[in-house]
């Protein structure tokens, strides 16, 4: 008899595990913000991970990279990179994150005119600074 009850358990145990893992996964994290686990400026990216990260970049070089990892995204959302070239708004990239993780980046083609300061700041829809990415464009 209590052999019986003891199945039942595991069955019930069993039934309740498989409606969880049927649930979408965005009920998992809708309740947790988007959290940026990393952000770092490179070189380039390849195969979602970032290429030379550093703060110091050549004209050289070509191009210049963003790239941010989400490790919770609730949702459906976007992000902007917002690249400032000596304190002055250069572009603005919109990115989309998909649940429940999510890595994403931005470039730009490096020009003579582009040596001297940067950064880009991270933010959400809502203007929310998640970070900011200072570097430097050298001969």
């Amino acid at each position: 008899m209590q052999t019986h009850f003891h199945i039942q358990r595991v069955r019930i145990a069993g039934l309740i595990m498989l409606l969880v893992l049927s649930l979408p996964v965005s009920t998992w994290t809708a309740d947790r913000p988007l959290n940026l686990a990393e952000a770092v400026m490179c070189e380039g990216v390849r195969d979602l991970a970032p290429l030379n990260p550093a703060a110091v970049f050549s004209i050289a070089t070509g191009k210049v990279s963003c790239f941010s990892n989400f490790d919770t995204v609730p949702s459906q959302s976007y992000i902007y990179h917002h690249w400032y070239h000596r304190d002055k708004l250069s572009t603005k990239k919109k990115l989309f994150l998909k649940p429940p993780s999510w890595s994403t980046y931005s470039s730009i083609q490096l020009r003579e005119a582009d040596k001297g300061p940067w950064r880009v700041e991270i933010t959400d829809d809502k203007g929310t600074l998640f970070a900011t990415l200072r570097f430097s464009v050298t001969d």
